[in-house]
């Protein structure tokens, strides 16, 4: 009966795990609520009110109507008369005019700007849910590895009890009673130190994270295999890359910068018209000038500077493509051997698990050594959480996978 309870607890605890979207991770929307809250993604978020700002400067641009006044007397010192003074004022108006084409290169300067901070936001909201990721399964980690030792001590417990109840008997002998203690307090020492590795797991998670719920899973979900080609995740990986598109984005940005620095090798003109009131209003004077700086080699130096710059650039975005093209491949060749490692890896466990058993049958009917029943328990105990890490192992690779290629969370 305890069986049948048993299969059919799994029973409903699997069918549980296979209706979930993402078993063994948080909701969606906590996920969303925690990432959006994050400081990093937050002062993202702040850099594009900035880029949006800067935008509408650059399309403004800095051509400024300039008032300017001026006072003056004047003396005149004639032959025949009396000295005479005259008091005099003249005032202009002025700004400088922006040549043709100077305008559209601003305005693509002020979008690359902004189009380059929704890239980094995204990018923000993409390396905070890595982190998530990572922070949780290292706790669902340091969480299997503490319910593994505690079985084990339980398990050694019960094993402890039963030898000092046969030497009690004079079935055992007292250095059996030693094993079996010294094997007890190695467990408990084992399962003392997993307890502290979750508590700063959970703490880490607590501090980095506020807000996610820690809630121990009552099982773990099966993984399964990673479907698709590397080449169609290779593609998928680098189309959703914001690392890649931060980089795309400099380089653009910095392609405009240069082509905005080789217009300004033409210097824009100042245009203004004038007025005058001279010899005490005996002479007015309204007129009109243009002001032409002459380029020098400042303007060429600037114009190069931006060029290499825009170079430089595009070699960083090359290298980011390999760099990110050769992290994908990685991943995807670590996701696709999790799977059959975990396989094999529990089926190892099972055997050693029955392996156990039948040693601990044997010593009890008196046909084998306390020390093989205590080897074979601590081989067994080494196996299946062995086979526990492995398992969340190629769940979390497999969810990596699908976090880099934006079919995990919909967050940006």
């Amino acid at each position: 009966m305890k069986t049948l309870i048993a299969i059919f607890l799994a029973g409903v605890g699997s069918a549980a795990l296979a209706a979930e979207p993402n078993p063994n991770l948080p909701p969606d929307e906590v996920v969303a609520r925690v990432l959006h809250a994050n400081p990093l993604v937050n002062a993202a978020s702040s850099q594009i009110t900035v880029e949006e700002a800067n935008r509408r400067r650059l399309e403004a641009g800095h051509y400024e109507w300039n008032v300017r006044l001026g006072g003056q007397q004047r003396k005149t010192y004639p032959t025949s008369a009396q000295d005479e003074r005259f008091n005099e004022w003249n005032a202009a108006l002025e700004r400088p005019w922006r040549l043709p084409g100077k305008a559209s290169a601003d305005a693509e300067l002020g979008a690359a700007g902004v189009a380059l901070a929704e890239t980094a936001h995204g990018d923000a909201l993409h390396e905070s849910s890595r982190g998530l990721l990572k922070s949780w399964f290292v706790w669902l980690k340091e969480n299997a590895a503490a319910a593994q030792w505690t079985a084990q001590v339980a398990l050694l417990e019960k094993q402890n009890k039963a030898v000092q109840r046969r030497q009690q008997l004079g079935d055992a002998a007292k250095l059996e009673a030693i094993q079996s203690e010294a094997a007890l307090a190695q467990a408990e020492a084992q399962r003392t130190q997993a307890q502290i590795r979750l508590r700063t797991a959970a703490e880490d998670l607590r501090r980095r994270f506020p807000g996610l719920p820690l809630n121990a899973p009552g099982s773990i979900a099966e993984p399964l295999p990673i479907s698709g080609s590397a080449a169609k995740w290779l593609e998928k990986i680098l189309q959703e890359s914001h690392e890649l598109g931060i980089a795309r984005g400099e380089s653009q940005l910095a392609q405009a910068t240069a082509g905005r620095s080789s217009r300004d090798r033409l210097p824009d003109p100042t245009i203004g018209m004038h007025v005058s009131r001279e010899r005490g209003g005996e002479e007015n004077v309204v007129g009109a000038y243009i002001s032409i700086p002459l380029p020098g080699d400042g303007r060429r130096a600037t114009s190069d500077a931006s060029l290499a710059r825009a170079s430089a650039a595009n070699y960083r975005e090359a290298a980011t493509r390999q760099k990110i093209e050769a992290e994908a491949a990685t991943l995807y060749q670590s996701a696709n051997a999790a799977f059959p490692t975990w396989q094999a890896s529990r089926k190892a466990a099972e055997q050693l698990n029955r392996a156990a058993e039948m040693t601990a049958r044997a010593y009890q009917l008196g046909e084998g050594s306390l020390n093989d029943l205590l080897t074979a328990r601590r081989l067994a105990n080494e196996a299946q959480l062995t086979a526990r890490l492995l398992q969340l192992e190629a769940l979390e690779l497999g969810y990596r996978l699908r976090l880099d290629a934006h079919q995990l969370w919909a967050l940006d």
